[in-house]
């Protein structure tokens, strides 16, 4: 395990940020759209996924039709409030405050913000990253990567004291999942889409990317949690969304 050694603090709160809701078809099911927010005892603050691209809160039909998501699902509810900055200033973080950006996989849920907070380094998995574009959507794959400062991870790594990156491939090449240690909570397993609800193991991901590196990783992340006793917040559980507190409330 590399140590990264890019946070001076332990992690002391855990908010998740409301970045909207979007109804899947296939179920259909109706999933929230969450990224994190992490603040250290040393006042460092890390924004982990940032939803999707700003154009969905001003004209969501027009851009689902440029993107040709509509074949797969329809957004419910994303408003200029489920933008990162909004949900950070709930919070009271204004996003010149963010030291690390960290980005779980490149798809148009969680990439949003990928131009954004340009002056924090950006960790991603080194798979993702090699991709010759972020992985975006169907619609033309329209985004390049950013020129920006990027910490590249090439296997599982220690981030700083009490957050460890755990490489999770399957749903996407280069998925990372999230360890984080809360001194009340204890320990917190950010899975993102490694495994987007507990249903997704039973159905054996088979509309993932890769099924048996997701149900690989899904197996090593379920013995992780079960080992340490960790609370485990899914990518889009729609059963676990309504219940997961949310900025400006958070973990401890």
């Amino acid at each position: 395990m590399m140590n990264l050694d890019l946070l001076k603090g332990r992690p002391a709160r855990l908010t998740v940020l409301d970045f909207g809701l979007f109804r899947v078809h296939a179920g259909p099911r109706d999933i929230g759209i969450c990224g994190f927010l992490l603040t250290t005892d040393a006042d460092e603050h890390v924004l982990v996924d940032s939803g999707f691209p700003v154009k969905y809160a001003e004209d969501p039909a027009r851009a689902t039709k440029e993107d040709a998501l509509g074949s797969f699902g329809e957004v419910l509810s994303i408003t200029s409030d489920n933008m990162p900055a909004p949900q950070l200033a709930k919070a009271g973080v204004a996003p010149d405050q963010i030291d690390l950006f960290i980005l779980t996989h490149t798809h148009i849920d969680h990439l949003g913000g990928l131009f954004d907070f340009a002056h924090a380094p950006m960790l991603i998995s080194q798979a993702e990253r090699a991709l010759p574009k972020p992985l975006y959507w169907t619609g033309g794959q329209p985004w390049d990567w950013p020129l920006r400062d990027y910490v590249i991870a090439a296997e599982d790594a220690v981030v700083g004291p009490g957050l460890t990156l755990l490489q999770a491939p399957g749903h996407a090449l280069g998925q990372i999942a999230l360890l984080v240690e809360l001194p009340e909570t204890g320990p917190v397993l950010l899975a993102s889409d490694a495994i987007s609800r507990p249903s997704e193991i039973d159905e054996r991901f088979d509309t993932a990317w890769n099924p048996a590196q997701a149900i690989e990783s899904a197996d090593r992340l379920m013995r992780i949690a079960a080992e340490r006793d960790a609370f485990v917040i899914y990518g889009h559980d729609p059963t676990q969304w309504p219940d997961l507190r949310k900025s400006p409330d958070h973990y401890a």
